[in-house]
């Protein structure tokens, strides 16, 4: 993430308002916790997992251009993007709604 702000905090500012740093974090502000003026922590939105569609394609695109052809999905490829659409629109559940 390119770009994004860096605040150092202490641990004490942190835990006094726990609910803006995280609101902070979630807008891409990455926070680094520190004690005694030395970092112990990390605070950060998580990377996504696997690729993205822009990352993909410009794959494909470069194998085209070395191999002489791009590669073609497999079959049932558009039922999992299709299943994968469909997921993305569901509420994530947390782990304390168990």
């Amino acid at each position: 993430m390119e770009g994004m702000a860096t605040v150092h905090m202490s641990e004490v500012e942190v835990a006094r308002d726990l609910h803006a740093v995280l609101a902070k974090v979630k807008e891409g502000v990455e926070i680094v916790i520190e004690q005694d003026r030395r970092p112990v922590a990390v605070l950060r939105r998580p990377q996504p997992a696997g690729r993205k569609i822009s990352d993909c394609i410009a794959l494909a695109k470069e194998y085209e251009a070395k191999l002489g052809f791009a590669p073609t999905p497999g079959e049932g490829f558009a039922q999992d993007v299709e299943e994968g659409i469909e997921g993305r629109q569901q509420p994530v559940p947390h782990v304390w709604d168990d």
